[in-house]
Order: structure tokens, then C-alpha cells, then sequence
């Protein structure tokens, strides 16, 4: 009798457990959703402030284009340091050139396709310098999303041996809208062989 007691509370905690971190699990997807919502919107926002493209041209905004989130091309990426690093010079879409100092690859898979990136950090002299910098390339590129490469911003954790890469977050850089802006291209290492469907489309 006393084993049938414990079997059964065993099973109730069990389900109880089960239904906790199924709200859990639903919570926090449905937190990041709203991450990407929010981030959108102020995108758009932002697109119409002073020294941004659509600044003097308001009227002809429609909104920028997006994939739907999906919390699949939120990734943790194994980071290798690069040790003897060297210093890598982008050409831009006008162009003229951008400086970077290596910073470390980032490994993934996607779909079981292995990926590699190549991290950059800024050198050029201003706010943005030691910043971290990726640019990308995909099977999307010139077909579902801007053809000269998307970017993403990237958080440095000193020490860390992984790194987040949001592509929901990927967008393009400001040349897409206008050619008074330089762009740096994504480096060779950084053009995949898979479709990344996630972040920003192409906005024409």
C-alpha cells in the first residue's frame, strides 16, 4: 500500500515538474519574441532620425522587410581565438577600403551544415574602435536579401569560449538604401553555403 502512496507521488511531482518548465520553456520563447518585435520597431524608428537613410525622405518608408523569428538561428557559437593576429582590409561597396584586426572564428552548425565565421574588431579610431564586427554572406544573398551582405552585431565577453549570434537581429548595412553610404564587405571566410532565412530581407 505504502509503495503504491509513493509510486503516485512520484508520478504527481513528476507531472508537476513536466508542466513547470513546459511554462517555463513557453515563457521564455515567447520573452524573445517579444525581443524581436521590439527591436524591430524601433528599427524602423530609427531608420527615420536625423543622419539615418530614410531621414529626409519619410515619406517614401515603408517599414523594413523580415524574416519571422525563429529562435533556431539564435546561436551559441564555440569560439577559437586567433593568436597571431593580423590585420584584414575590407574593400566597400564605394570602393575604398575598411581596416580590422582578426578577433577569433566562430563555429556552428545549421541544418548539420558546419559553419565558420570570422570575427573582426574595429580599429579605426573613434567610438566604435575594439568593437566587435561580422559580416556575412549566404545562400539568401542577391536573391531573398541584400546581395552585398548582412551584418550583426556581436557582444565581446573577454574570456568567454562561446559567442551569441543572433541572425534575427542580422540587418543590412545602409548602402542597401542609399550609395552616400560606405559599406564594408563580408571577407571570403564569411560567405556560407547554407540559407540563413532569418533577420532582415532585402527592402526593394
Amino acid at each position: 500500500m505504502k509503495k503504491n502512496k509513493l509510486f503516485l507521488l512520484l508520478i504527481l511531482v513528476s507531472l508537476v515538474a513536466i508542466t513547470y518548465f513546459s511554462l517555463q520553456e513557453s515563457q521564455t520563447g515567447d520573452n524573445y519574441l517579444n525581443e524581436i518585435e521590439l527591436y524591430r520597431k524601433e528599427k524602423n524608428l530609427q531608420m527615420l532620425s536625423e543622419g539615418f537613410p530614410f531621414a529626409n525622405n519619410k515619406e517614401s518608408f515603408t517599414g523594413l522587410k523580415y524574416y519571422d523569428p525563429d529562435p533556431v538561428f539564435r546561436i551559441s557559437a564555440s569560439l577559437s581565438p586567433i593568436r597571431n593576429k593580423k590585420v584584414v582590409i575590407l574593400p566597400t561597396n564605394d570602393e575604398l577600403e575598411s581596416r580590422y584586426l582578426e578577433y577569433a572564428y566562430a563555429d556552428f552548425a545549421i541544418d548539420g551544415i558546419k559553419c565558420r565565421l570570422l570575427i573582426l574588431e574595429v580599429l579605426d579610431q573613434g567610438p566604435a574602435k575594439g568593437t566587435l564586427f561580422l559580416a556575412f554572406a549566404d545562400e539568401t544573398s542577391a536573391r531573398e536579401t541584400y546581395g552585398a551582405g548582412r551584418y550583426v552585431d556581436i557582444n565581446k565577453v573577454p574570456g568567454s569560449s562561446s559567442l551569441l549570434i543572433d541572425f534575427n537581429k542580422a540587418y543590412n548595412p545602409y548602402c542597401a538604401y542609399s550609395d552616400s553610404y560606405s559599406c564594408p564587405l563580408p571577407p571570403r571566410e564569411n560567405v556560407l553555403n547554407v540559407a540563413i532565412r532569418a533577420g532582415e530581407k532585402s527592402y526593394k
